[in-house]
């Protein structure tokens, strides 16, 4: 176990398997997959609903029925009820690619031409199939349909092009229609009886009437690419949906046999999946680009237009960071776009708005993606401001201008920051300042300047006389930052020259070498410390008002992405291509743990609370969190769960976070496991000195016992308890104090009585009566000298239970001497309260509930120490206690108070 374990990746939508739709009574829901795990969407608003298993292998094919889903992952089919996976249906001797619900039974194609036939009633029992069909050797299947009516049989296409109608039941061949000479990509039934949709590589649409082999119409697609979905609408509009390789959504009008609308830029890459509603003008439309989108038919021309939608990045991110304390990340990928996850809700996820981008690129009759704005390649933001004007601040790849958002409306900023016109070469890096107020940026020339955010003006630029130009830096400026109180700004630049500058007056006020070309830089505001990332693969941590190197770790062996910082400063965290991630320790100089992945991380970001690591990977277009076991973990010290030098081989978070992740022996982790419960506690027995520990009761709890008098009188019946007339049936039940039934069974009435003639003859026998419960937990809580089991045992007693259970120690008959008395059992009991009192008091645990035990014990009890001398030297040396640890309490309390009353000027 390292210092961070995998959680959960966000931000995957769907990956490029076609999704499956059902109906549940009156709400629709869509199951798609993300890699190696599936997610259940309710379609009335995209809302995630549940997320699936993590198999072993990415899902090639989902099917579903009710609770259940089929999902088909190399060679195997994973049954999954719900979120749980009940069966796995082996078969296959190679890559299943095809599901399909048929009545009660799935239908499972793979590639090498193998179809069986698999029963989910009583999956438990049965994980055999029933049925086994081999298909022809010169048939490679590629898509699977059954017509409607047609009971039993299944239409299967092939990459030859040709297409077969097979008996289900009797496994044979019915006809085999020939084609069109291009393969089948896709097939769908239509409403009407007979009639398919048939679509090709070669972009064209047929209709075939199976029932006679006649072909009834030919669409062709406009854009080049196969025919990858088709859908017909059921809603009484004679419509059919098709999608192609290129994106692109065509809509046919069956009657006029016509081509009626297109959507050009529905999706960035392939359509996978094309579903009408029944008897609904909506489509549903998924996409390669890890996109899902609905589309409504409700406008005058017949045009569709987006209804809602779902996406995540469709190419793998290249910055982040977090936001909102640690609520939100915000990510920059390669898709030009700038997007915030929500860690908590994912519904909450969005893309930020570029200002009409889809209007625009109508008008100019482009695509979207030439309209955005090009991949950011660094960005800065500050919460400080959100509310008054723009707070983050990107700057895009090969771009000589640097852009602002506001968060708050979700929307590009007004203003465009333009660094040095006269000479404008591309914004590299970027800072805002602690106040919210000014954004910095450095070029590619060499270039910095500051601006106002508010108005976007520029307020000065930075400019080294020594330089053979005038300009900050002699080559790219790699980073910049500013410091917590607007005093001073820290520069870099590519050649390892690091500069120090007051921040209002613009000057020069320090410069270092590192000595080699600088890549990357991270500054931490509250200590001052500056890493430094060099091509040397060394990180360096400078002290910017001492000038001088503090630190320096060694480590990696390949280009370091990424460093940051803990928000405490304690920490550094680095990830390298290499594919490892590593912990430096700030104050102890050192390595603490190290990660490696198999695919490396890209960027990486720690929340401000320190609870959740967020990293993204090469080519992987999701964010992926992992959790940091010191925050929840008992263990106080690091070394005890962190790797030290050594490198952990961790496996990537998965969508489900419903299976741990990391690469280990099951007896190490298990060992692992019962170390941390032991130093959880541990680290409860620490108790800060002179302080007391409360029990974290309800108050009400504690409370009763002082006023238990007071609420028995309030709740005191007015009126005896009635006997119903016609009381029900039921076993007959002994009360006890521990809140425990005792069923005993019925007995006659001649043995009732005989057994109340034995009562009460042996009640004047019986002197030897069997300790409670209470007393059993307080003397076996003695005699290991731990009361904390009794301590756990009286806090789970109501009040009114812990009353009777002190009452029954009360000495009701004083007609006795003194000295029969001192042999009395509940005079010994009486003194090992005591004792425990003093115990409890001594060591400060639980002490307002201690003290409430204290009060009603003395209140029972106080008459018989009283005149007990043994008891009232116990009593005596429970007081001290009690008077001691008070008074030290007190005594802090009062300083607290007379300072609270000398600043408010106010009298408690």
């Amino acid at each position: 176990m390292g210092i961070f374990e995998p959680y959960r990746a966000i931000g995957y939508i769907t990956s490029g398997v076609p999704f499956s739709v059902q109906r549940l009574g009156t709400e629709t829901f869509v199951t798609v997959s993300v890699g190696k795990s599936f997610q259940v969407y309710n379609c009335a608003k995209l809302t995630l609903v549940l997320v699936g298993p993590q198999l072993p292998k990415k899902i090639r094919a989902l099917a579903s029925y009710r609770e259940y889903t089929f999902a088909a992952f190399g060679n195997e089919i994973a049954v999954v009820r719900r979120a749980h996976q009940v069966a796995t249906w082996s078969g296959h001797n190679a890559k299943v690619n095809s599901l399909l619900l048929f009545g009660e039974h799935i239908l499972s194609v793979d590639v090498e031409g193998n179809m069986f036939i698999w029963a989910f009633k009583g999956i438990e029992q049965h994980s055999a199939p029933v049925g086994h069909i081999m298909l022809d050797d010169k048939f490679s299947p590629s898509c699977l349909v059954h017509p409607d009516t047609y009971l039993n049989k299944v239409l299967l296409g092939s990459q030859e092009g040709s297409l077969q109608l097979w008996n289900v039941s009797t496994k044979k061949k019915l006809y085999e229609f020939k084609g069109w000479n291009s393969s089948i990509s896709s097939c769908v039934s239509s409403p009407a009886l007979d009639v398919v949709a048939v679509g090709c590589a070669d972009g064209k649409i047929h209709l075939l009437n199976i029932r006679y082999d006649e072909e009834l119409v030919t669409f062709t697609h406009s854009t080049r690419g196969s025919v990858t979905a088709l859908s017909f609408s059921t809603d009484g509009q004679p419509l059919l949906a098709s999608g192609g390789s290129s994106g692109v959504i065509s809509i046919w009008n069956l009657e006029k046999r016509r081509l009626q609308s297109v959507i050009r830029e529905a999706h960035d890459s392939a359509i996978i999946s094309l579903h009408f509603f029944a008897n609904e003008p909506v489509l549903m439309s998924s996409s390669a680009d890890n996109s899902i989108k609905m589309w409504i038919f409700d406008t005058s021309d017949g045009d569709p237009r987006l209804l809602r939608f779902r996406s995540g990045h469709s190419a793998p991110p290249l910055c982040m960071r977090f936001y909102a304390n640690g609520r939100h990340i915000l990510s920059a990928g390669q898709d030009r776009a700038f997007r915030l996850f929500s860690v908590i809700q994912d519904q909450q996820s969005r893309e930020l708005s570029q200002r009409h981008v889809s209007k625009r690129a109508k008008k100019l009759r482009v695509k979207e993606e030439e309209i955005k704005l090009k991949p950011v390649i660094a960005f800065d933001c500050a919460e400080i401001r959100e509310r008054d004007w723009c707070n983050v601040v990107t700057c895009h790849m090969d771009t000589a201008q640097a852009y602002v958002w506001r968060l708050q409306n979700f929307v590009l900023g007004e203003h465009i920051l333009n660094p040095c016109p006269e000479n404008s070469t591309p914004v590299k890096a970027c800072a805002i300042s602690a106040c919210g107020n000014f954004a910095v940026l450095g070029t590619a020339g060499g270039w910095i300047e500051r601006f106002n955010l508010q108005s976007g003006i520029s307020r000065g630029s930075y400019v080294d006389i020594s330089e053979r130009r005038s300009c900050a830096h002699d080559g790219e400026v790699v980073g910049v930052a500013c410091d917590s109180t607007n005093t001073l700004m820290i520069s870099a630049g590519y050649r390892g020259d690091i500069k120090v500058w007051d921040f209002k007056g613009r000057e020069l006020k320090s410069r270092w070498e590192i000595g080699c070309s600088v890549v990357k830089i991270v500054f931490h505001r509250l200590n001052g410390l500056l890493a430094t990332v060099a091509d040397d693969l060394i990180i360096r941590l400078f002290d910017v008002v001492a000038l001088r190197m503090v630190r320096k770790f060694e480590g990696h062996t390949d280009r370091i992405t990424d460093l940051c910082f803990s928000e405490d400063g304690k920490w550094l965290l680095s990830s390298s291509m290499d594919g490892s991630l590593r912990i430096w320790d700030v104050i102890l100089a050192r390595q603490i743990d190290a990660l490696h992945v198999d695919v490396s991380i890209t960027a990486l970001s720690l929340s401000p609370n320190m609870d959740v690591l967020a990293t993204t990977h090469v080519d992987q277009n999701g964010v992926y969190l992992w959790v940091n076991q010191a925050m929840f973990s008992g263990a106080s010290n690091v070394d005890s769960y962190a790797s030290g030098k050594e490198v952990v081989s961790v496996k990537l978070p998965s969508v489900s976070s419903m299976e741990s992740s990391q690469v280990e022996d099951t007896d190490k982790a298990v060992v692992n496991h019962v170390e941390s419960k032991d130093a959880s506690f541990q680290t409860q027995d620490q108790q800060i000195p002179d302080l007391v520990t409360l029990s974290l009761l309800p108050k009400s709890q504690w409370q009763s016992l002082i006023n238990l008098d007071i609420i028995k009188v309030r709740n005191k019946p007015i009126e005896p308890p009635k006997k119903p007339e016609k009381a029900p049936f039921f076993l007959p039940s002994v009360p006890s104090l521990s809140g425990e039934i005792l069923f005993k069974p019925s007995t006659t009435a001649n043995e009732e009585k005989d057994a109340k003639v034995d009562e009460v003859e042996n009640k004047s026998k019986e002197s030897d009566v069997p300790p409670s419960q209470f007393l059993q937990h307080l003397q076996s809580s003695m005699k290991v000298e731990d009361f904390s089991a009794f301590t756990d045992y009286i806090k789970g007693l109501s009040p009114s239970t812990l009353d009777m259970e002190l009452r029954m120690l009360q000495i009701i008959d004083d007609d006795e001497d003194q000295q029969e008395a001192d042999e009395r059992p509940e005079l010994f009991s009486i003194e090992l309260l005591l004792d425990y009192f003093i115990h409890e008091i001594s060591c400060r645990n639980n002490f307002e509930f201690i003290q409430a035990v204290i009060r009603l014990f003395l209140k029972i009890h106080g008459e018989t120490i009283r005149r007990q001398s043994r008891l009232q030297d116990k009593a005596r040396k429970l007081l001290d206690i009690q008077c001691t640890v008070w008074q030290g309490v007190d005594k802090m309390f009062q300083s607290a108070r007379c300072m609270i009353t000398f600043l408010s000027n106010s009298q408690f």
